[in-house]
């Protein structure tokens, strides 16, 4: 989220945390202790995707420490709406590509833990297929500059990824949605909660709605109309995302 993070620094203070523990409990205590260090809680969460449920998850455990929670792309909060993802995603996607991506799932579940550099260059390659079928009308499908200027390379996309971190943290994750526990933290969070969501994100947008409305005392939602996942790099909704931000957080 560095875009974003960029674009609202120039009138207020902004972290962009990157997690890096195996764990998700590791991932709640590292991300409490970034905050404790850099800023004076209680803050505001801005969650995208993943981020969205860790920021969920913090703030259950540390309701003092967030005074508001924004989850943006979020994944559903109940099992049974996670079911269409995946076919959601591969009906975007001609069938080579299609066969790739489930190539690609077959690495990462490969039983070789030495083989880190194929599982992450699979992941690396994951995540280019799931950036088209989950972008609407981006303004820059492929950008190949990054921050700094500089030519990115196919290392340097692989090098950031880590399919360890992922699977680990992912399958902790997962049994927690699939057990319930997920959705029955929302009854330990005391601040507002804004959910900003795409209407063409694969993860349905009823599946963040429906369970948080039944759930969260302070709920609001906000559907973006032709919005993939990613809402700040899509021409259409780009204006209206930041619009929502900026409001709530004045």
């Amino acid at each position: 989220m560095a875009a974003v993070a960029q674009e609202l620094c120039s009138d207020r203070g902004v972290l962009e945390p990157i997690q890096t523990a195996h764990s998700l409990q590791g991932q709640i205590e590292e991300l409490k202790g970034l905050l404790e260090e850099n800023a004076q809680p209680p803050i505001t969460l801005i969650g995208f995707s993943w981020g969205a449920w860790l920021s969920f998850i913090l703030a259950a455990h540390y309701p003092a420490m967030v005074k508001k929670l924004v989850l943006v792309g979020s994944g559903p909060f109940e099992e049974k709406y996670a079911q269409r993802i995946m076919q959601t995603r591969l009906s975007r996607l001609n069938e080579k590509e299609g066969n790739e991506v489930l190539s690609t799932f077959a690495v990462l579940d490969g039983q070789d833990p030495s083989d880190c550099d194929k599982k992450n260059r699979a992941l690396a390659r994951m995540g280019e297929l799931f950036f088209k079928t989950d972008s609407f009308d981006p303004i820059n499908l492929i950008n190949p500059i990054d921050t700094n200027g500089c030519k990115s390379t196919e290392m340097d996309a692989i090098t950031s990824c880590h399919a360890d971190i992922y699977q680990s943290v992912w399958n902790e994750a997962w049994h927690l949605r699939l057990t319930g526990e997920l959705l029955q933290l929302g009854k330990k969070i005391l601040c507002p909660v804004i959910a900003i969501h795409g209407d063409w994100d694969p993860h349905p947008a009823n599946g963040v709605r429906e369970p948080l409305q039944a759930t969260l005392k302070r709920f609001q939602f906000n559907l973006l109309e032709d919005c993939g996942h990613r809402p700040w790099i899509e021409r259409r909704a780009k204006d209206k995302f930041y619009s929502i931000l900026r409001e709530m957080l004045d």
